[in-house]
Order: structure tokens, then C-alpha cells, then sequence
């Protein structure tokens, strides 16, 4: 009695109204409540009570999803297996009163089953209830068949009257079945239309996770390179703890930074740089860029650009100028920079060594110490060994005073090659130089020596022994044709239209240990022993100059004027992968995790090996096709055919 008191005593509230809002949606999540308990009733559940009358004249809202196009109450009456009884009834009122033919028996006949049992005039081997027999006659004691007069037969319908009304109804039953069809026809598309929806989402899923497996892969091989970098700083901080082998290595130049591995040290603020941009220039070339090569990020940068003889010192902290390099006299075609040794091959035909520690003590020298391997005599005991390195003469020695070394940074100056110095690589106390006159020579940079000379032209016409189908192909250059003359051919046009003749037949190298790799003019990349100087492979696939290359244990990458570059399996020799470009490659560099290509366009091309996608780096980028390129970790410098040098963040 209290609760109807309650009830009757309150107002009630509209459906529609404002705070007491009820709506289906709240009655869908209204938990159902059965049974008998001691929880005290809300006002709450007395006002969905006097709401009833308003409920039930608001319109039912039509469900979204699988049934959009169709009623609730209508999509409820087409399904259920009522929906089947007037079709049902339909077949019944056709049936027929005749007498047993058999069908079961013919129809078990026909599937094979009664096969082996023997047949019985005038006897049916199933039950009565299952067959009679019609049209067979008995036999008549003298063995003669009764005959009889055949009469026709009536239809089975002839006799089966329905009625008007009935066959309304059933007109009306078959329009209704049609729209039961056309309603169940709707949910089923609507339902695959659902479903199509659902596998659109579990695929967006699909490659979102794919996306996170394949950044997962990056983050452990970040993780296997920031390792190996972490066992090389180990290795060197124990030299160091060990008297005996730190004095025994003061003289001996720092291993190569392009085989070291794991994160360098950056200042705290490169992690401010939004990665991808360009965010320092250096404007004070003014011939495209031919050559770079840096100490660090933020180290030392050394550059140097068509017709200028004198290679431009960077500070990249601060992003000033602060030397010169004198003492070339020609165009710098290579460079390389470890730690603070530089070296420097030049169209000269010259290989200088340079000091960066010494580069503003005097502007105004003019060269370093010059002297021909054909003048070299054997060193004596009077031969010391300097700081930087380097081995240098000393004033007794029975070298001409002309080539003591003066003041200034050149340390050192080879000479050898007779045409221009186009590559080279030096790690440790050895260096291999390649030029123009299609040869290679090793140097020992202790004594300024050269110990041995490899000749491609003799490489080219006695080729290792190759499998069947790895031929030199006809259209590159032989050795007698390469020995004519000049090597030179146009490069394609970059992407402003421009083009040049290049001239470099030796393009790249790079040597580990005894294993020596080269790409030469005629498109072939050779490996070589350095104990012996003899070629024991040759890859063959590139159609135009390899003019860039850089291996690992398990790799070599190259670059070509054919607008492509090649990874080989250094294990056997084949072709891993290919990456085809719209113009000529000039320079790249690879990781475990990416390749960083200038393929002749004013961007930077990144391939990721893991996810096998190509792009871009172009914010404050260059304005002309990018010709070199070096990258530390996520610090990198490029040069372009605009002679600016760029400064990016990746």
C-alpha cells in the first residue's frame, strides 16, 4: 500500500521531457531484476512504471547495422519457422488420393541398393505398406496371360476442386512468402554487407599489426647494432687500461667509422630536431659538390667542389668555415675522414694526407712534402714516428731537404697514379687508391710506400673462372677497347635536365682484412685478394658504370649510372635485390636497417629493408639534384650540384 501511495503520488514524467530523459537506449542498459529482495525501489524504476502508457505510443526507432532497411517486428515475423506453415498447407491441399506405385522401391533401385535380391512375379519384396503392385496380372493355370482393355487416364488435378476463397487465400499466402524472400534477402545482404565491414576492420587490424612486427624487427636490429657498438667501446676502453698496448697503438690512425656500428654521441639537443629536415646550410662553394666526408656528428666536415683545388674545413658545431686545404692542383674527387686525419685524392693524380688539428696554424704555405715512389729509397733507423700517425722524415735522412715537410696541415703527399684519383678507402695503417688510369695500388701510409699495383685492364682480359651463363656481355667495355684511350661516357640526364661526361673508370672501393671489392667503368664489380692482388670473383649485372659501393658480412650494395642499385649476396655472388631508380645513382650507404641513395634528384632517396618502402627527404632540402651524401646514426651531410652542403636530422 505505501508503494502505490508512492506511485500515485508523484507526477509523472514525459518521455521527451528534459532531466527525466527515457529513451530506449536507457531501457537496453536497465539491468533485469528478478525475484524477491530487500533493495528499496528508486524513483528511478517508479518512473519507467508511469511512463508505460507514453512508451508505448512512441515510434519504434529502426536498429542501424544488419537490419537498417527493414522493421524489427517485420525482419521477427519473416524468420521464424511459422513463416513456412501456409507453404506447407499449399503442398498438402495438392496432394492426391492414388493407389501405391511403388516410387520407394524404384527410387531404392535406382540408387543400387536392391541390385543383388532376385525379382518374384507377382510378389513385392518390400512391406505392403510401402509398395503394391500395379499393371502385372496372375498367369492362368495353362501358363497364357489374361488380357484386358487398357482404358485412358484422367489428370491428377481433373478431380481436385479448391474454391474461390481458397485460392484467394493462397494468393495472399504466396505474396506474403514472396515478401518473407525479398525481407530474409535483405537481412542476408545487410548481414554480408556487416561482415565485409567486420574483415575491412580486422585487415586495417592486419596491417597495423603487420606495421608494429616489422618495427619491432627495426628496434632489434637497432638494438644488435647499438650491441656491436657497445663490444667495440669495451674493446677500446681495455686497450687503454693496458699500457703495453695503447703505447703500441699511439702511432697507428683510428679504425674506419664506416664499418662502426651503434648510436653516436649527439648533444642533448639533436633530439629537439624533428627528423627528415634539413636544419643547417653551407653556402660557400660555388661549383657543384664532388666530395665529403665528416670526423663525427658535430665534428669536423671536410668538402670539396668542381674547379676548386682547395677543400673547405667545417666546424659542424657551429656550422663556420675554419680552412683550406692548399696543395692540390687540380679538382678533389674523393675524400675521407677518420677521426683527425684526412686524406684527399685529387684529378691530379695525387694522394695528400692532411692533419685537421694543424689546418689554421699557417694560411699561407703552399704545399706539403712531395716526393715520387720512383725516387723512394729504403728508410733507416733515423725515420720517426710523429702524433698524428704518420710517418714522417726526419732532417737526417738521405732524402733531398725538398722533401722535408714544412709547416701546415699536408703531412704527407703519394704519388703514383698518372691520371686522376677517382676513389679510395683507409683503415688503419693501409690504404688502396683507384684512378683514371685503371689501376688500383695499396699503400702503406707508415713509409709512404706503395707495395702493390693492381691492374684492372689485366682483371678485364683474364677473367676468373665463372660458372656457365656469367660472362663478360658484349656491350660493356673490353680490355683492348678500355686501353684505346680515354675512358669517358655522358651520364644519363639528371632531374633538371642536366648531364655531364664521366670520366671516373674506378668509381668505388672498399677493402676489410684481405678482402678487397671494386667497381669499375665497365659495370662489373670485382672482388679481390689483397695478398696476392689477383681478382677471384666477378659480379656481373650492372649495365652502365658502378660509380658507389659499400659491403658488410653479408652484402655488397652498389650504385650505377644505370639507374639502379644491386645487393649481392656475398656468399654467392648472386643478386639479392634490385631497386630501380629514374636517373643515374652517385652515392649511397647502408645499414642493417636502411639505404640512403642520391639517385640524381634534388631528394634524398631512403629504402627501408625492413619494410621494403621508398622515401623522400626534401624539406629545406636542396634545390638541385644531390651528387654525395655521408651519415653517422641519425646525423647526415650532403652535397649537391646547387653547392650548398645540407645538414640533416633523421
Amino acid at each position: 500500500m505505501i508503494g502505490a501511495a508512492t506511485v500515485s503520488g508523484r507526477s509523472r514524467v514525459s518521455v521527451g521531457g528534459g532531466g527525466g530523459h527515457v529513451d530506449f537506449a536507457t531501457l537496453g542498459r536497465a539491468p533485469l531484476r528478478l525475484g524477491f529482495g530487500s533493495r528499496r525501489v528508486t524513483s528511478r524504476d517508479l518512473q519507467i512504471v508511469e511512463a508505460t502508457e507514453e512508451l508505448l505510443q512512441e515510434e519504434v526507432p529502426e536498429p542501424e547495422g544488419v537490419a537498417e532497411n527493414v522493421s524489427l517486428l517485420r525482419g521477427f515475423n519473416a524468420t521464424i519457422p511459422s513463416a513456412e506453415k501456409s507453404r506447407i498447407r499449399r503442398r498438402q491441399t495438392r496432394n492426391v488420393d492414388t493407389p501405391k506405385l511403388g516410387l520407394k522401391r524404384l527410387s531404392l533401385g535406382a540408387r543400387g541398393l536392391l541390385g543383388d535380391e532376385e525379382e518374384h512375379d507377382g510378389e513385392s519384396v518390400a512391406s505392403e505398406d510401402d509398395v503394391v503392385m500395379v499393371g502385372r496380372s496372375e498367369r492362368n493355370g495353362r501358363g497364357r496371360k489374361g488380357k484386358g482393355k487398357r482404358k485412358g487416364r484422367q489428370s491428377l488435378s481433373a478431380g481436385k476442386t479448391f474454391g474461390i476463397d481458397e485460392l484467394v487465400r493462397q494468393t495472399h499466402e504466396i505474396e506474403r512468402d514472396k515478401e518473407n524472400i525479398h525481407v530474409r534477402r535483405a537481412l542476408i545482404s545487410n548481414e554480408i554487407e556487416e561482415i565485409s565491414h567486420k574483415i575491412e576492420a580486422l585487415d586495417a587490424i592486419r596491417v597495423k599489426l603487420e606495421g608494429d612486427l616489422l618495427r619491432l624487427q627495426e628496434e632489434e636490429l637497432e638494438l644488435d647494432d647499438e650491441l656491436e657498438g657497445v663490444r667495440e667501446r669495451i674493446e677500446v676502453e681495455e686497450s687503454a687500461l693496458q699500457p703495453s698496448r695503447s703505447v703500441s697503438r699511439t702511432g697507428h690512425i683510428a679504425a674506419s667509422s664506416r664499418r662502426r656500428k651503434g648510436p653516436a654521441f649527439l648533444p642533448s639537443e639533436h633530439d629537439e630536431l624533428p627528423p627528415g629536415i634539413a636544419f643547417m646550410s653551407l653556402e660557400s662553394h660555388t661549383t657543384p659538390i664532388t666530395a665529403l666526408d665528416f670526423s663525427e656528428p658535430y665534428g669536423t666536415l671536410v668538402t670539396a667542389s668542381q674547379d676548386d683545388t682547395q677543400p673547405r674545413v667545417w666546424d659542424l658545431l657551429t656550422g663556420e668555415e675554419i680552412g683550406r686545404l692548399r696543395g692540390h692542383r687540380g679538382t678533389v674527387k674523393c675524400i675521407q675522414v677518420e677521426d683527425h686525419i684526412c686524406l684527399t685524392g685529387s684529378e691530379d693524380g695525387t694522394v695528400r694526407a692532411w692533419d685537421l688539428r694543424r689546418v689554421d696554424e699557417d694560411e699561407d704555405w703552399e704545399s706539403g712534402d712531395m716526393f715520387s715512389l720512383s725516387d723512394v729509397v729504403e728508410e733507416d733507423e733515423s725515420v720517426d714516428t710523429s702524433t698524428n700517425g704518420i710517418r714522417e722524415e726526419s732532417s737526417t735522412s738521405s732524402r733531398p731537404s725538398s722533401a722535408v715537410p714544412r709547416d701546415g696541415p699536408c703531412v704527407r703527399t703519394l704519388e703514383g697514379h698518372t691520371k686522376a684519383v677517382s676513389a679510395m678507402y683507409f683503415e688503419d695503417e693501409c690504404l688502396v687508391t683507384g684512378a683514371s688510369d685503371k689501376t688500383m695500388r695499396q699503400w702503406d701510409l707508415n713509409t709512404g710506400q706503395c707495395v702493390m699495383t693492381m691492374d684492372i685492364l689485366w682483371a678485364i682480359s683474364h677473367p676468373p673462372t665463372a660458372a656457365p651463363g656469367t660472362a663478360l656481355p658484349a656491350h660493356l667495355v673490353p680490355g683492348a677497347a678500355a686501353a684505346a684511350g680515354t675512358f669517358a661516357v655522358p651520364t644519363p640526364p639528371y632531374a633538371d635536365g642536366t648531364w655531364e661526361m664521366y670520366q671516373d673508370f674506378v668509381g668505388a672501393l672498399q677493402f676489410w682484412g684481405y678482402a678487397l671489392v671494386s667497381g669499375s667503368g665497365d659495370g662489373a664489380v670485382r672482388m679481390w685478394d689483397m695478398r696476392t692482388g689477383q681478382p677471384h670473383r666477378t659480379l656481373l649485372g650492372h649495365t652502365g658504370p658502378v660509380t658507389c659501393l659499400q659491403f658488410d658480412e653479408l652484402h655488397i650494395v652498389t650504385g650505377s649510372l644505370d639507374k639502379s642499385i644491386r645487393i649481392w649476396d656475398v656468399r654467392t655472388g648472386s643478386i639479392f635485390e634490385t631497386l630501380k631508380y629514374d636517373h643515374a645513382v652517385t652515392a649511397l650507404q647502408f645499414d642493417t636497417r636502411k639505404i640512403v641513395a642520391a639517385t640524381g634528384e634534388n631528394g634524398i632517396k631512403i629504402y627501408n629493408r625492413t619494410s621494403m618502402q621508398h622515401s623522400t627527404l626534401m624539406t629545406n632540402g636542396h634545390t638541385r639534384p644531390v651528387e654525395r651524401l655521408r651519415y653517422m646514426d641519425r646525423y647526415m651531410v650532403s652535397g649537391g650540384r646547387d653547392s650548398i652542403v645540407k645538414i640533416w636530422a633523421l
